[in-house]
């Protein structure tokens, strides 16, 4: 049943609260455009992630505002990287960043979209339609419910396996071979190892885990794990055990009873990144295993980013806009994508993993490098 219902015409529909969807939808409603801001998940809710936010993700809020909203959310500084390879650990100076629990965080940017005029609907699929001259259509389910709107602009932000794009000619996700699958939780009550205003990284042979503490306390674990690895474990707390130990970090008896939350698999590239009256930002532009703690930053960056095309696509759209998007995407995301994807496949080796860690020991400038703050 597909139902008619006023308010059908919108100048952006954004699909995905997520970071990316929420700011976007954030600086556009401010601007005075009829913003619709879609999320198929229940809010507030958790994801996997490792709930940092560097220089680059602070400088994106600040472009609409919200320099302040990481502090005014309990968030805890973050200084160093404890750092743990092969049973031996290093520490090392980070640039300054903040680390929020992602429930507080993307609820506090969904509210301040509403409030600056935003609509929101959340527990609401979408997937791209026909496009005319003017518009493009989109449909929108809730339950039984079933809802066409137009919007001179969609914004896809919809996260690493959406399926927004499946009546699109050409659309593609490309999983990297050996691309690594995520899994997180949070734990309460963690012994007072994991210090705050660290971030506490254990590299394994076969994956990572990351650990951090957040506002009120709590501890964010995130990892990543090949997919053998999962399945020689039986489970995500079994292989963070085991990547913990190869560290020489303190065993985690919590991670057995937590509530573990997965991902698909996360390095991954998405054609086309826009096409007539439609941008895609977020993870579902692409994505690679953040290991320097900037998949936060690439989101909130995008999405400060589209906002000049955007207010000129919602007047009138001509393809060069698509051409510029995919430009400003590949230098402001791509670049940074691709070291994190070294960095990555460095670490899967153990010869240049050592390396790595040994740089890290005696150069305290280098996470700083990789970990640029700008």
């Amino acid at each position: 049943m597909v139902e008619t219902l006023p308010g059908q015409s919108w100048d952006v529909v954004v699909i995905g609260a997520g970071p990316a969807g929420a700011l976007a939808s954030l600086d556009l409603a401010r601007r005075g455009l009829r913003v619709l801001l879609v999320e198929k998940r229940r809010f507030p809710r958790w994801k996997v992630c490792g709930a940092c936010f560097n220089g680059q993700a602070q400088a994106a809020l600040a472009s609409v505002d919200q320099g302040d909203l990481l502090e005014s959310l309990g968030g805890l500084p973050l200084r160093r990287l404890r750092l743990g390879l092969g049973g031996r650990q290093t520490c090392c100076a980070l640039p300054p960043g903040w680390a929020v629990s992602r429930s507080r965080f993307d609820q506090a940017l969904v509210e301040a979209a509403v409030s600056a005029g935003a609509v929101f609907r959340p527990e609401t699929t979408a997937q791209l339609g026909p496009a005319s001259a003017q518009t493009r259509s989109v449909s929108l389910r809730q339950g039984r419910q079933q809802q066409q709107v137009q919007a001179a602009v969609v914004l896809v932000a919809a996260g690493l396996a959406h399926r927004c794009l499946e009546n699109e000619p050409g659309a593609h996700t490309r999983i990297q071979p050996r691309s690594r699958l995520g899994a997180g939780c949070v734990l309460a009550g963690a012994d007072h190892h994991w210090e705050e205003g660290s971030i506490h990284m254990a590299v394994g042979r076969q994956g990572y885990v990351g650990l951090v503490r957040v506002d009120g306390g709590s501890l964010n674990v995130a990892a990543a794990f090949d997919r053998t690895f999962l399945q020689e474990t039986g489970s995500a707390a079994a292989a963070a055990g085991r990547v913990l130990a190869e560290a020489g970090f303190p065993a985690l008896p919590q991670l057995d009873e937590a509530d573990w939350q997965s991902t698909p698999a996360l390095s991954r590239r998405s054609t086309p990144l826009a096409g007539h009256r439609f941008l895609v930002l977020g993870d579902a532009a692409g994505y690679v295993e953040p290991f320097t703690g900037e998949g936060m930053g690439w989101a909130l960056a995008a999405a400060a980013a589209v906002t000049p095309l955007v207010l000129e696509g919602a007047g009138s759209w001509e393809p060069a806009l698509e051409r510029r998007w995919i430009q400003t995407h590949r230098q402001r995301i791509g670049r940074r994508q691709l070291v994190c994807r070294s960095l990555a496949l460095a670490l899967r080796h153990p010869s240049s993993a050592r390396g790595l860690f040994w740089a890290a020991s005696r150069l305290p400038s280098l996470p700083q490098r990789l970990m640029p703050c700008p």
